[in-house]
């Protein structure tokens, strides 16, 4: 493991001495109007708060690159959103560590940010005390060593988490915000059970996924109430973890339609000949996954008529379409999410057809440099904003269905592709405006591709040394900032 340490300098009074809170904006705040990416902080970081909000972290491992890692370091350390330096403005003050592999960073990185490890969620969301002593909850529970069930699906904990973390709430007699990375359980009782938990106890519930807060390229927008006629959604990753970022790009898209979003009434698992088959029932559209597949030209020498296609007789190898996840809405609206054999799970497509428009409405979610760890910076700042104003940016409801449509699936493709009706998911919610949350892509002209990705928590790596000449460079002398 190579973490980053802030080097001695040996005319200071004492090792990597901190800085005050009032030196740290100051001078943070100096860097970012010299380096022209800013002349001050975010709003988030600068707010004149009388007391930085203490966040506590329950997770299932924290290993490089791990979905610990890659969120956090962006609570620990300011990052870049929208081209913009950005602070946090709260403190990580405890952890839980459900899992210590040999990869281990937890120990580290808490030791060099003085942050406590406790030994139970109710110890650290307390920080040692029986009541509840924090602002915001951060429940990750993804990586890790944890079963893997007949159908497919990964136990995380999540569930388990949420009971204690919801245990120490009610003890103490108030709430605080709370964010669940990814979808709510593999359960879709668990999941309703969470979700029914928060909206009695009043608990400000954030969930879901990185990437609907992805620029898109090209920018891509679907006015708000309009008629959308179908709808698909692509991604490039693993059966049922990447899925699940499948469907939240695609109910990110179609959520704010005409009427609102009323639901899901049926769900079905397809691949090779019934996937195809579907495609000559109408019941998907392979021109329009083509249109959405074309805004990132993915493959060299091969056009997205080429790609999106069924495998041809005595072809040998994968296909290219690996599978298709139908989602038939109870307004009408047909969609689909399709897997493909592409970019090592950080490529993301979406296309729709609106009433009235001639052509597809098309865009790629574009995750940055350094595969997607770049995503989070943009989720980070959304949980950021969700404890700070005690709301989420955009309603769980929309990741309490998908989490019921992800598990709907799973249920399909054990039973062989049989088509599920799903009366359960009557999940009607109005869909809120994030586009103030989503990166525009600012970022990713300071944190360029040949910025090589750093090992440790460090999350904007040498991008902002390697600015144009006026703006200042660190040394192996200066703190990090």
């Amino acid at each position: 493991m190579n973490i980053k340490r802030i080097p001695c300098d040996s005319t200071r009074p004492g090792p990597q001495a901190p800085l005050s809170r009032r030196r740290f904006i100051r001078q943070l705040g100096q860097f970012a109007g010299a380096a022209g990416i800013g002349a001050r902080l975010a709003p988030l970081a600068l707010a004149a708060d009388k007391r930085r909000p203490k966040v506590a972290a329950i997770l299932t491992e924290f290993t490089y690159r791990s979905h610990a890692h890659v969120l956090l370091e962006n609570f620990l350390e300011p990052y870049l959103f929208n081209g913009k330096l950005t602070s946090s403005g709260m403190d990580v003050a405890g952890l839980y560590v459900d899992q210590f592999s040999d990869r281990d960073m937890a120990r580290e990185v808490a030791a060099r940010y003085g942050i406590k490890i406790y030994p139970t969620i109710a110890s650290a969301l307390g920080l040692g005390g029986d009541a509840l002593a924090v602002d915001g909850v951060l429940s990750i529970g993804e990586h890790g060593k944890y079963p893997i069930n007949e159908k497919g699906q990964q136990e995380y904990p999540r569930k388990r988490f949420f009971d204690e973390i919801a245990a120490v709430f009610r003890r103490s007699g108030r709430v605080a915000p709370l964010y669940n990375d990814k979808h709510l359980s593999y359960r879709w009782d668990w999941a309703r059970e969470m979700y029914d938990t928060a909206r009695v106890m009043k608990i400000p519930f954030m969930a879901g996924s990185s990437v609907p807060l992805a620029e898109r390229r090209p920018p891509g927008e679907i006015p708000r109430d309009a008629r959308i006629l179908q709808a698909v959604s692509i991604h490039s990753g693993p059966v049922e973890s990447y899925d699940f970022h499948g469907l939240e790009v695609l109910q990110a898209m179609v959520e704010s339609r005409h009427g609102a979003e009323t639901g899901v009434a049926r769900v079905q698992f397809l691949q090779g000949d019934a996937l195809w088959q579907a495609a000559n029932d109408g019941l998907w559209s392979p021109e329009l996954a083509r249109a959405a597949l074309a805004t990132d030209a993915p493959v060299a020498n091969a056009s997205a008529r080429d790609l999106i296609r069924p495998p041809d007789k005595g072809e040998t190898g994968q296909p290219f379409v690996q599978h298709g996840i139908l989602v038939h809405y109870r307004d009408g609206l047909p969609a689909i999410v399709l897997r493909v054999r592409l970019g090592a799970g950080i490529k993301w497509h979406f296309a729709c057809r609106i009433a009235g428009e001639p052509k597809p409405l098309a865009t790629s979610f574009h995750v940055g440099p350094w595969q997607n760890r770049n995503l989070f910076k943009a989720l980070a700042h959304a949980i950021q904003t969700h404890i700070r104003e005690r709301r989420a940016p955009y309603p769980i409801e929309r990741t309490l269905l998908t989490t019921g449509i992800l598990a709907a699936a799973m249920d399909s493709r054990f039973q062989g592709g049989l088509a599920l009706d799903t009366p359960h998911l009557n999940v009607a919610y109005k869909a809120r405006d994030f586009r103030k949350l989503r990166e525009t892509g600012a970022s990713w002209r300071i944190i360029t591709e040949d910025v090589p990705e750093p090992k440790g928590i460090d999350p904007n790596g040498d991008a902002l040394r390697r600015l144009p000449t006026g703006a200042p460079t660190r040394t192996n002398r200066e703190p990090k900032l």
